[in-house]
């Protein structure tokens, strides 16, 4: 569904308006097109002395492609090497590099800062001063303007090589309605992951995603898709005509599944054994929602939730990761699971505890997941999407979609392919370096944690 109000405000007359009446001004964003740069101009990298990732950040950053460097143009990119700071007077540091140019920083340009876990700090004072990072990041998302972002990576020590993948997301426009988030990165490398073609990462790869057949889903199966998987794509029955109109649009296929079936795990691995001989990427992205306050929810709007947001979730995957006879795992080695978790699972909403509590499992069972298959390389995570423009969104009452949309440091709601870029990062084969984590595509929402 179309802002209205952003489009008033993007026009000359609207624009100042808003501007003499105080009004938000929500930046139109840049998102990713196949074929564009990484950097839509040029980027300042700079760190404390001592850090471990300044060398190895300037090296990647100058070999990314780049739609400018030219003198005095404003900077697309801030990035900043914090892990040489060890006690809180070497914060000074952030003052001194961001200070004399955040103001400059180009629209829909990018802050990222690079630390270090503070679990993994020497001693106290170190830990302090990289949790501190977090702060600052935050604030600092909360403050910029004109669709900016900044972001957060953790890097642990020995995975200075794992962060290519996470470094062009964050700093590309794939990551549009990411801000205020933390990253963590773990290692080492694995140099056999690096794709020949970077805008093709998941060549030969075959990716499952349920509730695919409209919405958030159909989103991502066409990004996943576009990045060079063949993409299996699951709904209900009832959508049959619409699941094979997304899969023949794509170049995927089409498997009509209730995810609730009692044998729908079954069905799923062996049309991926039959077809595939397994699979890579495993999408749980079907939801659905049955709100009302608790006092007033039956048990069948409890029980429906559950059973497609949660329990399904849990049986496809202990499923597709069981020994299959002689054939081993459906999911094979390096697999990447992904949930799609939501910003309810984080803050709470009012009319919906089936709904939130079922996203929060979500949340859990990444958590306890994500380590049980690290030994076969095999990464867990999940994406929480805060207000993004979908049909559901088009039908809640105006002035509540209103408050939705502007209540968030970008001011406006996100599109279904925020979620998806999302989805096709965590999904990729470079990213083995992030695991068990729920990433918020939320524009940074006021909201929550």
């Amino acid at each position: 569904m179309a802002d209205r109000y952003q489009k008033l405000t993007s026009s000359g007359p609207g624009a100042l308006l808003a501007k003499r009446l105080g009004l938000p001004r929500p930046e139109p964003l840049e998102r990713h097109r196949p074929g564009r740069p990484v950097l839509s101009g040029p980027a300042v990298v700079d760190g404390a002395g001592g850090g471990r990732l300044t060398g190895p950040l300037r090296e990647l950053v100058d070999s990314l492609p780049s739609a400018g460097r030219a003198d005095g143009e404003p900077p697309a990119a801030l990035v900043f090497d914090a892990t040489g700071i060890t006690d809180s007077t070497g914060l000074r540091a952030l003052h001194a590099f961001f200070h004399p140019r955040i103001r400059s920083l180009a629209p829909c340009g990018r802050a990222v800062v690079v630390g270090t876990p503070p679990e993994l700090a020497r001693d106290a004072r170190e830990a302090a001063a990289q949790r501190a990072l977090e702060g600052f990041v935050r604030s600092l998302g909360k403050e910029l303007r004109r669709g900016a972002t900044a972001h957060l990576l953790l890097v642990a020590p020995g995975a200075e090589g794992a962060v290519e993948s996470t470094v062009r997301f964050v700093l590309s426009a794939r990551s549009a309605y990411v801000s205020g988030q933390v990253i963590r990165v773990a290692g080492p490398a694995d140099p056999a992951a690096a794709p020949a073609d970077w805008e093709r990462p998941l060549d030969g790869k075959v990716a499952a995603v349920t509730g695919a057949a409209r919405g958030i889903g159909e989103v991502v199966a066409e990004t996943l898709a576009r990045d060079g998987a063949r993409v299996v794509c699951l709904d209900v029955p009832g959508q049959a005509e619409e699941l094979r109109a997304v899969a023949e649009r794509i170049g995927g296929e089409a498997l009509p599944l209730d995810v609730t079936a009692d044998d729908a795990g079954d069905v799923l691995a062996a049309h991926l054994r039959e077809r595939h001989g397994g699979l890579d990427v495993m999408v749980h992205n079907a939801g659905i929602t049955r709100d009302k306050t608790l006092g007033r929810m039956d048990a069948e709007k409890w029980d429906a939730v559950m059973a497609v947001n949660l329990t399904a979730v849990e049986r496809l995957t202990e499923r597709l990761l069981e020994a299959d006879g002689d054939g081993g795992p459906v999911l094979r080695d390096g697999g990447r699971i992904v949930c799609t978790s939501s910003m309810s699972g984080i803050a709470g909403n009012v009319g919906q505890t089936n709904y939130a509590a079922s996203k929060a499992g979500l949340i859990g069972l990444v958590q306890a997941l994500a380590p049980a298959v690290a030994g076969r390389g095999i990464t867990v995570n999940a994406v929480a999407p805060g207000f993004i423009e979908t049909r559901m969104t088009a039908a809640i009452p105006l002035f509540v979609r209103e408050a939705g949309r502007r209540m968030n440091s970008l001011r406006q709601g996100g599109q279904p392919v925020d979620v998806a870029e999302a989805v096709a990062w965590f999904a990729s084969p470079c990213s083995g370096g992030v695991n068990g984590q729920v990433l918020r595509v939320c524009g940074q929402s006021l909201l929550g944690a």
